[in-house]
């Protein structure tokens, strides 16, 4: 027996006048819970839009989020309304639990009203929200977890990227933004390892893209969840892994028999003994070279661009029918905020000031890579305060 159906129970048990004689239960329409789950739907975006859940603000400052946070504490305090709406909970805001609790008095039904039927309340009534635009962007479904049935086919990427895991070919990392989730991506959410197997047409409205995916997993399930879903998941509780550098030099090359390599792209860390420079975190240098990297850095000690020592190959990406020197060029502009500011000395005494050498995260620098081969470079800028790349003109 529900809480409202014991509510009901007492009342009509403790009527001594027979004024409730003829009230009886009503089941909840399928109609209100249908407005339920819009209602939740539309707290749900606002969740994912905004990455945090709606506060108690000022009505003058947002009324719609002082709505949206009265109307999901009143969804939390109600073990049928959780019940109704566990199966949408894509952002897992339903993680308080309502303890049932036995109805013996006038004060336990105060104290204990879930549809707040006995007392005044700032909140609005769940199905009547004011000051709300009719016009939603819900999607047509709400995506849920299923057996993939052709998984077998899917298996041997798993295996693979698992092998690459434990070989250091592939690492984990922390995501950073919609900009990373592209068909081929692994992801970890939730203790299960996913792939983005397809990826729909993308629909963009102002500054925000969408999409729906195929997401296969780990344990045999697929989830044809919405990329800005997937998003905001990830962001709560996932890492990306890492993509392996064939794969981004794939992108570069997409070669055949008359095509003409042309260079190489490379990435380094420093090895430096210098403690000023061990202590900077993500510090790499984007370089180019017409001949092979290992022949490039043969000489790395002496040299004022690799700071006077030895140095580390992070990633070389063999480069196809481009100009190679102005994809660096272009990669020293993106990132010319961060660039490190150090003065060497040759072996001679002589100050240099090397301009190749940047601290951001190597994904990120990856990142950067796949934006200048598709071409989408110039919608963003990296923002080195967040460490991530950002669209231009956002704050």
């Amino acid at each position: 027996m529900t809480r409202r159906e014991e509510l009901v129970k007492f009342l009509l048990d403790n009527d001594p006048y027979g004024l409730l004689k003829d009230v009886r239960p009503k089941a909840k329409s399928t109609s209100q819970e249908q407005q339920l789950v819009d209602k939740f739907e539309e707290i749900t975006q606002f969740v994912e839009e905004h990455q945090r859940e709606p506060k108690k603000v000022s009505r003058s400052v947002s009324k719609t989020e002082r709505e949206y946070y009265n109307i999901l504490e009143g969804i939390r305090d109600s073990a049928e309304k959780i019940a109704v709406l566990k199966p949408h909970d894509r952002a897992n805001l339903l993680e308080n639990k309502v303890e049932k609790v036995e109805i013996k008095s006038f004060a336990d039904m105060l104290a204990n009203d879930p549809f707040g039927v006995l007392k005044n309340s700032d909140a609005e009534d769940i199905f009547t929200l004011k000051h709300v635009s009719k016009k939603t962007t819900m999607p047509d479904y709400i995506a849920n977890r299923k057996r993939c049935e052709d998984f077998e086919n899917f298996k041997p990427l798993f295996e693979a990227c698992q092998a690459d895991i434990d070989n250091g070919k592939r690492t984990f990392a922390k995501y950073r933004g919609e900009r990373f989730i592209k068909k081929g991506m692994f992801f970890v959410l939730k203790g299960l390892v996913g792939y983005v197997a397809e990826m729909g047409e993308k629909e963009t409205k102002g500054k925000k893209t969408n999409a729906r995916l195929r997401c296969i997993f780990s344990n045999g399930t697929e989830s044809d969840m919405l990329l800005r879903s997937l998003s905001a998941e990830l962001y709560k509780a996932g890492k990306l892994i890492t993509q392996l550098n064939s794969e981004i030099e794939d992108n570069l090359s997409q070669i055949d028999e008359d095509d003409e390599h042309d260079g190489y792209i490379y990435i380094l860390e420093s090895l430096n003994p210098n403690e000023k420079i061990q202590q900077v975190k993500d510090l790499y240098k984007i370089g180019y070279s017409s001949t092979s990297v290992d022949e490039r850095i043969v000489n790395a000690k002496n040299e004022p661009t690799y700071l006077m020592a030895e140095v580390k190959k992070v990633a070389t990406y063999k480069t196809y029918n481009m100009n190679t020197q102005n994809f660096e060029q272009l990669l020293h502009r993106f990132f010319a905020n961060s660039c490190l500011e150090i003065t060497v000395r040759d072996n001679n005494g002589k100050e240099h000031r090397p301009r190749e050498w940047f601290v951001a995260p190597l994904e990120v620098i990856k990142q950067a890579i796949g934006l200048i081969i598709n071409g989408e470079i110039v919608h963003y800028r990296y923002d080195g305060d967040r460490e991530e790349i950002v669209l231009r003109g956002e704050e």
